[in-house]
């Protein structure tokens, strides 16, 4: 369960910091993980323009920016699925069973969906590689530099989406 363990940091401690540090940390370790282990991507420069998305939607500024920022409410949310389902699919491998990704590759599409629609390259990306690759490690990676995307995206509405999920969970 080791692999698990960076993902629970990311809710449990969440009271130990403030929107700006998240977003610092958030910067640094998204940096890490393009430069390294998910250079490949070639998005370590990319940031995000809502430009895009208002002009090829036709919708206004100030609704993409909503939208934005329900996607990142909705991506901070979704982690917590995706560490359950990898964790059960490390389970499974643990006990040689047969590795059913169709749940957590139909969450990824329903987030890609979403990522593709505001044109959010990086999150296009990585929810791409959730969906088609195998390697649980990889597959790891990639959903710990989604959530430090999400977070760059809009701090201030990742922090306090991860404040409410730790307030519900300690009930």
């Amino acid at each position: 369960m080791l692999m698990l363990e960076k993902l629970e940091y990311y809710i449990t401690n969440i009271h130990e910091t403030d929107p700006i540090t998240l977003s610092e940390q958030a910067e640094i370790l998204c940096h890490e993980l393009f430069v390294f282990e998910l250079s490949h991507l070639d998005i370590e420069n990319y940031a995000y323009n809502p430009a895009a998305a208002v002009e090829e939607l036709g919708l206004d500024q100030e609704l993409v920016e909503q939208l934005v920022e329900d996607y990142v409410e909705q991506v901070t949310k979704s982690v917590v699925q995706f560490e359950l389902y990898l964790k059960k699919l490390q389970d499974s491998k643990a006990h040689q069973e047969e590795l059913d990704y169709t749940p957590f590759r139909e969450l990824a599409h329903k987030n890609l969906g979403v990522a593709r629609n505001l044109r959010i390259h990086d999150a296009q990306v990585l929810l791409y590689e959730l969906m088609k690759k195998d390697d649980l490690d990889y597959l790891l990676t990639c959903l710990e530099a989604l959530k430090y995307c999400a977070i760059k995206l809009k701090p201030k509405r990742a922090y306090d989406t991860l404040r409410l999920m730790e307030v519900k969970s300690s009930l």
